[in-house]
């Protein structure tokens, strides 16, 4: 198994608060990463120090299986990257902003800048001022800046910030294809967990700075668990008729008049007969399948999926 990404006990402390502490990343070849996170809790942290934009305060790093140093950094030639809001001339225009940046790295290639454009839909739009273009274009365009040259590895930090449901799904489907077709692994960090389960093919999970656990996408699906969740104003009582009426077991009542029924012994329908039958009223009903986002939540909670 090839790592092209690893830290070791990656530590970053600012001002004496800890941003992250002792993670242990390993991202491999040919693979859709996902850095799971809430808000403040280091993921654009953790890719600063992966693009050499800020330095460890502690730990290592290994890219292609070189350690990154302030010295060393050669490694980052072979790396993509939009971290946090995608930077440009605003009075330049998109194709002048892309032959500057090629400029920078040393990389020729003006059809390789088209293709990059047309990959992320704003071919048409190439001669046109930045500082015109919405936060969804300029996503797009930070997008083209880091695919050009084809690099190795692509870090994205909330690529899918600013777009529309289409302009989602067209960066979905184009990590995909340059994942598929180019074998360039990925390394991507978002909020919205639902799109991340579509994508990414395992996932760290981050909480306060420390890294809780690493785990392939395909494992979380064969381990996850489906429930009928229902809310009703009398949970107590609800609860006592599911367990003596219908003998169901494995219920968890959650955030005073939620119930969620683990035991699927009973089908909904039978459980609604049921309550209606004994004057319970129903406000909603329904069945859940485990997701990414219950995964996530059982993580950052301690291992329990609910407060």
């Amino acid at each position: 198994m090839e790592y092209i990404v690893r830290t070791n006990q990656l530590t970053k402390i600012v001002k004496g608060k800890t941003l992250v502490a002792d993670v242990n990343l390993h991202i491999q070849r040919g693979e859709i990463y996902g850095l799971l996170g809430q808000n403040g809790a280091g993921k654009t942290t953790i890719m600063k120090m992966l693009t050499g934009l800020t330095s460890p305060t502690s730990g290592e790093i290994s890219l292609f299986g070189n350690r990154l140093t302030q010295q060393a950094k050669s490694s980052l030639k072979r790396v993509g990257s939009i971290i946090e809001y995608p930077i440009f001339f605003e009075h330049l225009t998109a194709m002048e902003n892309l032959k500057l940046h090629c400029e920078y790295v040393g990389f020729y290639d003006d059809k390789a800048i088209k293709d990059a454009l047309d990959l992320v839909h704003l071919i048409g739009v190439e001669d046109d001022i930045v500082k015109d273009f919405s936060l969804g274009m300029k996503q797009r365009l930070g997008i083209a800046r880091a695919i050009i040259t084809k690099p190795e590895l692509i870090i994205l930090d909330e690529p899918i910030n600013g777009l529309d449901p289409i302009g989602i799904k067209d960066i979905r489907d184009l990590i995909r294809m340059l994942n598929k077709e180019y074998r360039i692994t990925f390394l991507l960090s978002s909020h919205i967990l639902g799109e991340m389960e579509q994508v990414v093919d395992r996932i760290g999970v981050i909480k306060n700075g420390k890294l809780l656990n690493e785990v392939a996408l395909a494992d979380i699906r064969k381990k996850r668990t489906d429930y009928i969740e229902l809310v009703t104003t009398v949970p107590q009582k609800t609860v006592y008729l599911l367990e003596n009426e219908l003998h169901i077991s494995n219920i968890k009542i959650i955030h005073g008049n939620r119930i969620r029924i683990y035991d699927l012994s009973q089908s909904q329908n039978d459980i609604s007969k049921m309550l209606v039958l004994h004057d319970i009223g129903i406000e909603e009903i329904k069945k859940h399948t485990g997701s990414l986002e219950d995964y996530f939540y059982e993580q950052i909670n301690g291992g329990d999926s609910v407060e």
